[in-house]
Formats: structure tokens, C-alpha cells, sequence
């Protein structure tokens, strides 16, 4: 039986070790559930989730040259998304500093925009170095 990324087999765990599961496919081959496929959240023990026997639905994710094959049972589980989930969300007009909404603005807008918010900012920074320092005003002595 030839095994083809992308389609789901059931398979027997076979053998367990601490970074996965050897589970034997239909046709007799062996693949590797590594254990970041095992489920959708964050696997500690894979001997939570698995024990030699179980019977697995898998999906084929890689098949290597030298006949690897990479297997993940939590990607088999997953569903289609729906027709909901797929369409995006619709965004409301963006909204500028002041709760306003916000006109497109040219490049050379933005450009001037920022120069100006950068000088303001320059200058409050000189303002207040130079007073805790005495500022250039200031004789020594």
C-alpha cells in the first residue's frame, strides 16, 4: 500500500519513547508521532495520551526518502474550518489618537507626521537632560 502525504490512516501504537510513538500503519510500515503532534496542547508525558496498543487515527505528514515517515494524530482531529471561520472579520474605520476616525494618509502625510512627533519628542528629552544637568546657562564654579 503506498502512503501519500495528506491522507489519514488508522495505525497501532507500536512502541512509546520519551519524544514519541512508533505506530504501525496498514501494509505493515512503521511511522513516528512525534510527541508535538500528539495533542493540541502541551504534552509532558506521552504515556498520558498513549499505551502500546491503542488503535490511532493518523495523518501522513512527511514521507523521507529514506522511508521516515512523520505521523500526527492531533492534526487528523482537526475539522475544517467552518464558512464562519474562514470569512475575515470585518474592521471597523481605524481610529486616530483622539478616538477619531482616521483619514488614508500619503506616504509624504505620514513622513511629515513623524518628523514633527519626533522633534517634539527631541526636544522634551533636551528639555529635561539639560535641567537635571545645570543646563549650558549655568556657570560652574
Amino acid at each position: 500500500m503506498s502512503i501519500e502525504v495528506g491522507s489519514k490512516l488508522q495505525g497501532k501504537v507500536t512502541g512509546i519513547t520519551n519524544f514519541g510513538a512508533f505506530v504501525e500503519l496498514p501494509g505493515g510500515s512503521t511511522g513516528l508521532v512525534h510527541i508535538s503532534e500528539v495533542a493540541d496542547n502541551y504534552v509532558k508525558d506521552i504515556n498520558e495520551f498513549l499505551k502500546v496498543g491503542d488503535e490511532v487515527q493518523v495523518k501522513v505528514l512527511n514521507v523521507e526518502s529514506d522511508g521516515k515517515i512523520g505521523l500526527s494524530i492531533r492534526k487528523a482531529k482537526e475539522a475544517p474550518p467552518s464558512p464562519e471561520q474562514r470569512r475575515p472579520q470585518k474592521r471597523g474605520p481605524r481610529k486616530d489618537d483622539h478616538g477619531r476616525p482616521q483619514r488614508s494618509m500619503s506616504f509624504e502625510d505620514k513622513m511629515n507626521r513623524f518628523l514633527k512627533d519626533s522633534e517634539e519628542r527631541l526636544a522634551s528629552l533636551k528639555r529635561n537632560t539639560e535641567s537635571k544637568r545645570g543646563g549650558r546657562s549655568t556657570k560652574r564654579g
